[in-house]
């Protein structure tokens, strides 16, 4: 049976799973927005994890779709060239080596497009074998289409298939796909992450965790993680008086991104 610890395949979400894109996506939302009169504060806070023309139409519901398409491809416009620190996300590399040691396969699913993709992936350092991207899917997330994608791409069933997401419309698709999820920033998935180090242990130990029956409840942690976490805050508490979450680990309002 597959688990969290043994899944058939991992598909990562990009920006803020994969890659720590957080600086540039503030400053091309914050430029976007002082452009087109929106609120950067407004910009700033709402969920992310949509595609940019979702986002856009959220925030300028008086646009009429050609404006919509306009304002999408400005807001890109201000991601393209910003790669200033870009950088693999806390725990990526050596989970990305865990998974290559335990010939577990993975790919990308992102709700940026090929050329945003590419770019952040390649400032990371991060060669992804099998990339989806919102320019190879007719809908984009919270829609599960891309995750399906990846999942036949890679031969695999996607009830079988661990997502690893950081915005609830990344989560959706990965539910609506019927794959297990693991959560970051503080979100509730069917395991939830500090960091990509947590997954890396999981993968490295090849824990017997039993992930929730795929036709019954859904949410409920994985056992073996579940311990290893409490293991590790009881610890921390113990050495400083008390536990604090680090701030990757926190649902975050002020970010959006493309996925």
């Amino acid at each position: 049976m597959r688990s969290y610890s043994n899944p058939a395949a991992v598909l990562f979400d990009m920006d803020g799973t994969l890659v720590d894109s957080d600086g540039a996506v503030v400053r091309a939302w914050a430029a976007w927005a002082a452009e087109y009169g929106v609120d950067p504060q407004v910009a700033l806070a709402d969920p992310h994890g949509n595609p940019a023309p979702t986002t856009v139409a959220i925030l300028r519901p008086d646009l009429d779709a050609p404006g919509v398409a306009a304002a999408a491809a400005r807001q890109l416009e201000f991601q393209y060239e910003d790669v200033a620190d870009i950088v693999a996300a806390t725990g990526a590399t050596r989970l990305l080596a865990a998974l290559e040691r335990s010939s577990i396969p993975w790919a990308v699913v992102t709700s940026a497009d090929d050329r945003l993709a590419k770019s952040r992936l390649d400032a990371a350092g991060i060669v992804p074998p099998l990339l989806l991207t919102f320019d190879d899917v007719d809908r984009g997330k919270p829609d599960p289409e891309g995750y399906m994608k990846a999942a036949a791409a890679l031969g695999v069933d996607p009830a079988d298939c661990l997502v690893v997401e950081d915005s609830e419309p990344g989560l959706a698709a990965g539910r609506a796909a019927g794959a297990m999820t693991a959560a970051l920033r503080g979100l509730e998935g069917d395991v939830s992450l500090r960091d990509l180090n947590e997954l890396a242990d999981l993968i490295e130990r090849g824990a017997p965790l039993s992930g929730p029956d795929r036709r019954g409840e859904r949410g409920a942690p994985a056992a073996g993680l579940a311990d290893s976490v409490a293991s590790r805050d009881a610890a921390g508490t113990a050495g400083r008086g008390g536990s604090e979450p680090s701030a990757g680990s926190r649902a975050e309002p002020g970010r959006r991104h493309g996925g």
